[in-house]
């Protein structure tokens, strides 16, 4: 197929509908960093999004890397499907999206028994990619704007952007990570740390966007040089209080 940006769009359109495009204010993900990557080969794209981040309903924090695109490497496979009927109405439904988990950081004495949404009293280590971080004194906090909200102690989701804050590179996806669903004859164009992510939530779009129509053109014609800054970035945490609220 001969890829044109509208039809880019369309995809991403469709997968906001489908409800596979990441939504920055997931009312069950704490945010803590994103960044985004597109993709291109001569025939095909791939546009990788990557969210660190916590649910309590996960226990620790990850890194949820999603690809949308014309051709993808499936991390699932028939094995992981009650049946091959589930699993081809699976490929059915998702035709041009993937995605899956990155744990950077591991379990450990570092979370509250009582409860694991704070961080345990006291100074504890965190293996962050298999290298020992200490949590950091309150105080530190303030100096990355980042309010605690359970008075002295700290909520896990609190130490993510902690983290996100001074040691970015670590917590979101290594290099053969971002591109875990990519296939290998793509090449990586562009890498963006901050964007204007539509708000999914009161029904905005990519399309809508001029980001993301920018975005399209370049996956449509392969010239990352086309990128600019056409609207205000909003994907720090701090635009998506919504997130984590349910």
């Amino acid at each position: 197929m001969n890829w044109k940006p509208h039809d880019i769009l369309g995809v991403l359109d469709h997968c906001c509908e489908s409800h596979c495009f990441p939504m920055l204010d997931n009312g069950y993900v704490y945010l803590a960093a994103s960044r985004l990557s597109l993709f291109k080969s001569r025939e095909d794209w791939a546009l990788v999004i990557e969210i660190f981040g916590y649910s309590p309903r996960s226990g620790i924090p990850d890194t949820h890397v999603y690809t949308i695109g014309s051709r993808l490497r499936r991390t699932r496979t028939q094995a992981d499907f009650v049946s091959r009927t589930a699993y081809e109405a699976y490929i059915a439904n998702n035709p041009n999206n993937e995605s899956a988990f990155i744990y950077p950081i591991e379990e450990g004495d570092w979370q509250s028994p009582l409860n694991d949404e704070l961080l345990a009293h006291g100074q504890h280590y965190v293996s962050v990619r298999g290298q020992a971080v200490a949590t950091p004194p309150v105080p530190e906090y303030a100096k990355h704007q980042i309010p605690l909200t359970a008075g002295q102690g700290v909520h896990v989701f609190e130490f993510c952007r902690y983290l996100a804050a001074s040691m970015r590179e670590s917590v979101l996806a290594t290099a053969d990570e971002q591109r875990i669903c990519v296939p290998s004859d793509l090449v990586r164009l562009i890498q963006l740390d901050e964007w204007r992510h539509p708000d999914l939530l009161n029904d905005e779009r990519p399309s809508d966007l001029a980001t993301f129509q920018m975005l399209a053109e370049i996956l449509a014609g392969g010239d990352p040089a086309r990128y600019g800054t056409p609207e205000t970035p909003n994907t720090h945490w701090s635009n998506w209080p919504g997130g984590g609220s349910l």
